[in-house]
């Protein structure tokens, strides 16, 4: 199939935008100008943008398909707005720029932000979101691409939707990287304290599994359904019970309690207003972690056949990679 993919040089979508063009497709990365150079090996770059219609239909014209990647994946924004504008508007925008070029298949990344917290089960893409306090403005805009995308489906678009987890794995360090940083401070020895005491489970998806995950339901997927592309649900305890495992190091005792972590969030938010800088955590990224997010991949597992990485392979395989690029970079220095 011939395919344009958005936001193929995010961290997910780069990996999406070379599996694809691995399986065989010929694939076209939507950059803006000046970004050409960023697109995936076997990748072929379309300058235009999202929120540019004359810009999504030339770059759609004689495609077959449309993988919707293109995110604001941030804690933070001085315009709350801007989160709209790309996670709901751009989506909006492919799918009116999909419809006149008469695409005929049309896969959205969400994520299981957009489906809400769970209890401690896993749940799955049947179950309708029942709790409405949006702990960050990606969540919130997410939920609301979410519904649109909901409504097309109802009108006939051919759409399929998947919901990625948190995903971690090897590739950029870039802000939709979010576990990076994270296993890097634990690798180096230098994570201190832990959050709270709440032994909440998190679904956790392996990048090279979600990649795939996208080409199967590109090939494989039904229009209107939904899959949940994730891994396993673990708790704070397990992935320190893992990562001390594969480095030798003991996981932190201090557990920062929720209210003084969420305090210290809402004043890096605070100066991130004034300052511009980005935050280094907000409150409601903090927030977020005081709920299960527990989701089964069951449905892509029997429709699609998408496969599971054990985490504790996902995160040996991350580490090695941290561990060469380090490498790497002080053979170049």
């Amino acid at each position: 199939m011939k395919v344009l993919i958005t936001g193929s040089t995010g961290y997910l979508g780069a990996q999406v935008a070379a599996r694809l063009a691995a399986a065989g497709h010929s694939v076209l990365s939507l950059v803006r100008r000046g970004r050409e150079s960023a697109v995936s090996a076997g990748c072929s770059p379309v300058t235009g943008d999202v929120l540019d219609p004359a810009s999504l239909e030339r770059a759609l014209a004689g495609c077959d398909a449309c993988v919707h990647m293109a995110a604001m994946v941030k804690m933070w924004a001085r315009d709350p707005r801007d989160f709209d504008r790309v996670n709901v508007e751009g989506l909006a925008a492919v799918l009116r720029a999909a419809e006149r070029t008469r695409v005929r298949r049309i896969v959205y990344t969400s994520t299981i932000a957009a489906l809400g917290p769970t209890g401690p089960e896993a749940r799955d893409e049947t179950c309708a979101r029942t709790e409405f306090n949006f702990r960050t403005d990606y969540e919130r805009s997410k939920w609301a691409a979410e519904r649109l995308a909901v409504e097309r489906v109802a009108e006939g678009h051919p759409l399929v939707l998947v919901y990625p987890g948190v995903v971690y794995g090897p590739g950029a360090a870039t802000q939709g990287n979010l576990m990076e940083k994270v296993f890097r401070e634990y690798a180096a020895g230098r994570t201190r304290t832990r959050l709270g005491g709440r032994p909440t489970r998190v679904c956790y998806a392996y990048a090279p599994d979600v990649a795939e995950g996208h080409l199967l339901a590109l090939e494989k997927g039904t229009s209107g359904r939904g899959y949940i592309l994730g891994g396993e649900n673990a708790t704070q305890d397990d992935l320190f019970s893992l990562l001390q495992g594969l480095t030798g190091i003991a996981p932190p005792r201090v557990a920062v309690p929720f209210w003084v972590a969420e305090a210290a969030g809402l004043a890096q938010r605070v100066r991130a207003r004034l300052t511009g800088r980005m935050p280094d955590f907000t409150d409601g990224a903090i927030a977020t972690f005081r709920h299960h997010w527990a989701y089964s991949s069951e449905r892509a597992s029997r429709e699609l056949g998408y496969r599971v990485t054990p985490l504790r392979e996902g995160l040996r395989a991350t580490l090695e990679a941290q561990r060469q690029g380090d490498a790497g970079r002080q053979g170049s220095a």
